[in-house]
């Protein structure tokens, strides 16, 4: 939901057990030198993470108070 590392989107390359706990490295999708290791429970909080791709226009509406009125010049 946020820029990390400069990114927003990721994808899940490898993941890693240790312990009681899962691990996942995620990688940025337009930068496959940034990658970073999580706990794999995190991906499950919708307010930080969420499934699926959004276009920048989708990413721009939805951070848009709903009393604005948007509009498109192009």
């Amino acid at each position: 939901m946020q820029t990390t590392w400069g990114w927003r989107h990721f994808q899940v390359v490898s993941r890693k057990n240790e312990g009681g706990f899962v691990f996942a490295e995620l990688m940025a999708s337009c930068d496959c030198e940034v990658r970073f290791w999580l706990n794999a429970k995190m991906l499950k909080n919708r307010n930080q993470w969420q499934p699926g791709w959004k276009s920048l226009q989708e990413q721009m509406e939805s951070e848009i108070p709903e009393d604005v009125e948007v509009l498109n010049d192009f």
